[in-house]
């Protein structure tokens, strides 16, 4: 059977992207097509691949041109001609749709969705520009023939795959699609089995964006006094300045090595949360893996993977709700090998085992 694979583009490493490269490895043969490609950190995690871009991937990858280059999503997928083969899986985390290409009759399609585009949709995106008056003009401009090819390209997959019920429950909503529900891998690689010390301070790791609510959590830390690690690519500019004004007792890293995060996970004693409208949340779930309760905010997929007993959530994005979360945080008595236990479940074996029971259902029906 002859396979190929498609994602958004490959610019930046995340979540996503892991996702991407145990697909890759689930289907060693099959060739990578995305929309454009940079030489980032997410192209580095599939040297030695066969990857293409679309013909329009020459302009896309200029600085962000992409960002502002969405009205021609129908024509950049529609550019890809994957007629000649049998079994196409998409994995999209909605920030180009990756559907449109051309396929042929006997070409069956399977998505695996992180979300349905956000900033389509009215949900809060990761720099807030679709709430900005020109996120808003390119929205009431484009965002009618757009959400018309979200649609109809969405009614051409054979099968979809939700990362969480959260994200079901969109595809449902915006597609009126059913979605087979497979959470993404998530593994603290390298842990000891022993739990390790709690040391005292709290961990977030995220895109330094406003959505991840950074800056309530640093205004918090600077009101409660609470020691707070923060690791990530600075994305929104203006927060530098917001950091850079920060306390002793709070450290900015950027970016670390995989070993060194293992670490900041295991030490913390405690992980913070805060996106809006999050599809799945990924570092939730590392975070108890290495066996750190969690703070998070009682929404999006949150409320899938953080159970009593495993952290707390709270209501609102605000320095006193963090405050009183943090409060709880430190009376709790945690029984830490339950959270790494619960964290296990989601292992790279166990996405591999239904993905793969997902993809043999769907491509051995006459």
């Amino acid at each position: 059977m002859k396979i190929a694979l498609v994602h958004d583009y490959l610019n930046e490493a995340g979540g996503a992207e892991r996702v991407l490269r145990v697909l890759a490895d689930m289907y060693p043969t099959a060739p990578i097509y995305t929309a454009f490609i940079k030489n980032g950190t997410a192209r580095a995690m599939f040297t030695g691949r066969e990857l293409h871009e679309s013909s329009w991937g020459w302009i896309l990858k200029i600085g962000r041109l992409y960002s502002y280059l969405r009205f021609l999503l129908p024509w950049i997928w529609g550019s890809i001609d994957l007629s000649s083969y049998d079994l196409v899986i998409t994995s999209t985390s909605g920030g180009y749709i990756a559907r449109g290409f051309r396929v042929s009759e006997k070409t069956r399609v399977i998505a695996y969705c992180h979300t349905p585009p956000k900033w389509l949709y009215g949900y809060e995106t990761p720099t807030g520009a679709a709430n900005k008056w020109w996120g808003r003009l390119f929205n009431y401009v484009f965002g009618p023939p757009l959400r018309y090819f979200d649609y109809v390209s969405a009614q051409r997959v054979n099968t979809w795959i939700a990362n969480s019920m959260e994200v079901a429950s969109r595809i449902k909503k915006f597609y009126r699609r059913d979605a087979v529900v497979v959470y993404p891998p998530v593994e603290a690689k390298g842990r000891s089995r022993k739990v390790q010390v709690k040391r005292d301070y709290y961990l977030l790791v995220t895109r330094i964006t406003g959505a991840k609510g950074v800056t309530e959590v640093i205004e918090a830390a600077k009101k409660g006094g609470f020691k707070l690690k923060l690791v990530g690519e600075i994305i929104e500019k203006r927060l530098e300045k917001v950091i850079s004004k920060t306390r002793k007792n709070i450290e900015y890293l950027g970016r670390v090595s995989d070993d060194e995060l293992g670490r900041l996970y295991a030490n913390a004693r405690g992980f913070i949360a805060l996106a809006r409208d999050e599809d799945f949340g990924m570092t939730v779930v590392e975070a108890m893996g290495y066996g750190t309760p969690v703070l998070a905010l009682k929404s999006g997929g949150y409320k899938e993977t953080v159970k009593p007993g495993m952290g707390i959530l709270i209501d609102d994005v605000n320095v006193e709700s963090v405050l009183k979360g943090v409060a709880r945080m430190e009376k709790m008595k945690w029984n830490y090998k339950k959270m790494r236990d619960w964290g296990d479940g989601f292992s790279r074996a166990r996405f591999e085992k239904e993905i793969g029971k997902v993809v043999n259902a769907r491509t051995t029906r006459s």
